[in-house]
């Protein structure tokens, strides 16, 4: 009997809504509403490029050169982005995660990262992917369960659409302030204020030829949730977020079909001193921390 490539199928459906997760990486390989696709799909039996729909802990973004002291100890992680010489991503978007409930709306899913090469805890990461009439909402846990503490980041990577048009004719709302200024490694240089510069989307407006690979921090929250909203016509999808994910990646794909939206709880390379560091998370044993995000549309 053959496996697929992303692993075990779980396939979500509620009044409208239809969600695919996968084994591997409890990724998002799916979602739609009355049948439009909010995100950019993949094939059961495909690799997905690009870290397309994974959950990525216990960092996001980049570490440079995998290197970083924590508690007094310098690591060294694997590199993975070769080109840049950094650690990308973390250690859990290939690995098979265990089920440990799941019906027609919902999976919940759970994975035990434990000490390796350059990382130093055991730490327990939980994520429940949940349809309900308004949408996707997905739930995330992390907590340590060893004796050492760890430091901890989280992000998601999804790739949103909103119909067939491509990126440029899209009116597109981040309610971002600041954003991180980078080096030719995509490692944090500064953070600086987004007005009077194209980083600027906190009104809504045609994205046109932009091209973003850019962390943002600073969002102005509707209640207890930031919104980035994407149109076209008369398609809308929206990315929310509640507190603890102060940060967004977007990336502007080659194809200019999809953008991808990252809600983070951290900027790139914060495990090391730098403009990005404050935002550092610290589990000590026996504590733990809980984010939630979400997709709607319409």
């Amino acid at each position: 009997m053959s496996v697929l490539a992303s692993g075990k199928q779980f396939h979500l459906e509620h009044e409208g809504w239809q969600a695919t997760v996968t084994e591997v990486g409890a990724t998002l390989r799916r979602l739609s509403h009355q049948g439009r696709d909010l995100i950019v799909p993949f094939a059961e039996d495909a690799v997905p490029v690009g870290t397309q729909g994974q959950q990525l802990m216990p960092w996001p973004n980049r570490i440079r050169d995998g290197l970083y002291t924590f508690n007094g100890t310098q690591h060294q992680l694997p590199v993975n982005e070769i080109d840049r010489n950094n650690a990308l991503h973390g250690l859990v978007c290939w690995q098979p995660w265990h089920t440990t409930s799941a019906d027609s709306t919902h999976v919940s899913q759970r994975l035990v990262v434990h000490p390796q090469p350059g990382w130093p805890a055991v730490v327990e990461c939980a994520v429940t992917h949940r349809l309900t009439v308004e949408g996707l909402t997905v739930e995330v846990n992390a907590a340590c369960i060893g004796d050492s503490a760890a430091p901890f980041g989280y992000a998601a990577h999804p790739y949103l659409r909103v119909g067939d048009a491509a990126l440029d004719e899209w009116t597109v709302q981040a309610p971002f302030s600041r954003r991180v200024e980078v080096d030719e490694r995509l490692l944090p240089v500064a953070i600086r204020d987004v007005i009077d510069t194209a980083f600027d989307l906190r009104e809504s407006q045609l994205f046109g030829d932009r091209e973003f690979d850019t962390a943002f921090s600073d969002p102005t929250f509707e209640g207890s949730s930031w919104q980035v909203r994407l149109s076209h016509g008369g398609a809308h999808t929206q990315l929310w977020a509640d507190e603890g994910l102060n940060w967004l990646q977007i990336f502007t794909p080659a194809d200019r079909m999809s953008l991808a939206v990252e809600p983070m709880t951290c900027g790139p390379d914060t495990f090391n001193p730098g403009p990005t560091h404050g935002d550092l998370a610290v589990l000590e044993p026996g504590e733990s921390v809980s984010y939630r995000w979400g997709i709607t549309g319409s």
